[in-house]
């Protein structure tokens, strides 16, 4: 296994040791003498591997590079990478850092010690922060003291990838959601959620399901923003496509989120559910008004549910007819 060693501010040395998939400006056991937020980006999947952290045989994935790119254009802090919790993702090494951001799928193997000092100990002290992406709320699904800390768990993505959608920005003046003004319009996957929290989080954009043509009768929230003790959380569901990882709004947001953890920048982060409530109000009236319910999405989901299994069925017999026909 390898250890890559690479920062976007100096040399780049590459050295050959018992770790996999880390890439690092310095070693984690050196001295830091640069001031600099220092973010651990966790990129492992253990679940589905979406393209924009799939390395394909390169040092790092497009994900990655684009953090990379943005440390190295606003010399705001430094990065390492991972695709390998076990190894870094523990009490000793996270000493070594001030942000620690999440594109990640799946049940990560962390030791439970290391899990729970994380999420009960370190994301809770002054100074730190952590970054969600995408489908970091597809990780950990059924662990409850890490939906609990996220805010909300994964359950599917009727906006897909190609599809255009419309979201409402609830306050253009965080920091965090200056980049991308009022509104959004873009295509990407945008997940639902269940364990979604509304009083515990600070919602700051929402699908506009007035204005996007996939219709659900419910609030769908897409990012927000949360303290946790001391500590400070931004969640993100954008980035499925790698064109969001070359979007500069979506850059810029990630920076406004580094300042925002940092206590660089000022911005709110009390719980806000009389938005998510509206917003919920808001996203019936307009789907029920083209004719959507809650009764026709479950239709459709038991009708989507039936093909599959007639899809798997001609599937299963068209190879037993072939297997039978070579005799075999």
């Amino acid at each position: 296994m390898k250890l890559h060693l690479a920062s976007p501010l100096s040399l780049v040395v590459f050295v050959t040791t018992a770790a996999l998939g880390f890439q690092s400006g310095t070693r984690v056991d050196e001295p830091v003498e640069n001031k600099k937020p220092r973010m651990l980006m966790v990129s492992q999947s253990k679940g589905w591997v979406h393209q924009s952290v799939d390395r394909k045989g390169e040092l790092i994935s497009p994900a990655e590079k684009a953090m990379r790119k943005l440390a190295h254009d606003t010399g705001l802090f430094e990065v390492d990478f991972s695709q390998d919790a076990a190894s870094h993702l523990t009490k000793e090494n996270l000493q070594n850092y001030d942000i620690v951001a999440f594109y990640t799928s799946g049940d990560l193997p962390v030791k439970d010690e290391d899990l729970k000092y994380f999420l009960g100990d370190w994301v809770k002290q002054t100074g730190h922060g952590f970054l969600g992406f995408h489908s970091a709320s597809d990780t950990f699904k059924e662990h409850e003291p890490y939906w609990d800390f996220v805010g909300g768990t994964f359950t599917g993505h009727p906006w897909t990838k190609d599809m255009k959608v419309t979201m409402t920005v609830h306050e253009p003046n965080h920091p965090t959601m200056k980049p991308f003004g009022a509104e959004l319009v873009i295509a990407e996957e945008i997940y639902q959620y269940k364990n979604w929290q509304p009083e515990k989080v600070r919602v700051l954009m929402s699908i506009d399901m007035a204005k996007t043509e996939l219709k659900r009768p419910y609030h769908v929230p897409v990012a927000w923003v949360k303290q946790v003790g001391e500590g400070k959380l931004y969640y993100n569901n954008l980035g499925h496509n790698q064109s969001t990882w070359e979007n500069k709004a979506f850059l810029s947001s990630i920076e406004a989120a580094i300042r925002w953890t940092q206590g660089m920048e000022k911005g709110e982060a009390t719980p806000n559910p009389e938005v998510s409530q509206k917003h919920h109000e808001l996203s019936v009236e307009a789907a029920h008004t083209a004719g959507v319910t809650l009764e026709s999405v479950a239709a459709e989901e038991r009708a989507k549910e039936a093909r599959k299994r007639a899809n798997q069925a001609r599937k299963k017999a068209r190879e037993a007819k072939e297997k039978a026909a070579s005799g075999k």
